[in-house]
């Protein structure tokens, strides 16, 4: 088993800074992507950014990049992103998710952490 454990989140004004971390205990985790999703009210899901464990590739999406940058620690078995230049699109319930590399969907969720950037 996985758990993850988002914190970070909050309230910021336009233009501000966040910096979202998952803690990741159970299984090791060298062969899994980490994911970063949001959810706004009334609004689907969608992915924010990935890393893979191991390698650290990254992926972020398209509304996100040069804004945006995911990042790994390892040794201390988190992950992160950093959100730079938020804007009110941003405001979301944010997740952190793990899946095994050949795995199709995402099978390990965290609570979700809330983030909200006012005008």
């Amino acid at each position: 088993q996985v758990q993850l454990v988002e914190s970070g989140g909050g309230l910021v004004q336009d233009g501000g800074s966040l910096r979202l971390s998952c803690v990741v205990s159970g299984r090791t985790l060298s062969n899994y992507i980490m994911g970063w999703f949001r959810q706004a009210p009334g609004k689907e899901r969608e992915s924010v950014a990935a890393i893979a464990w191991s390698g650290g590739s990254t992926i972020h999406l398209d509304s996100v990049k040069g804004r945006f940058t995911v990042s790994a620690d390892y040794m201390q078995r988190t992950v992160y992103l950093q959100m730079n230049n938020l804007k009110p699109e941003d405001t979301a319930l944010y997740y952190c998710a793990a899946r095994f590399l050949s795995a199709g969907s995402y099978e390990y969720w965290g609570q979700g952490i809330q983030v909200t950037v006012s005008s």
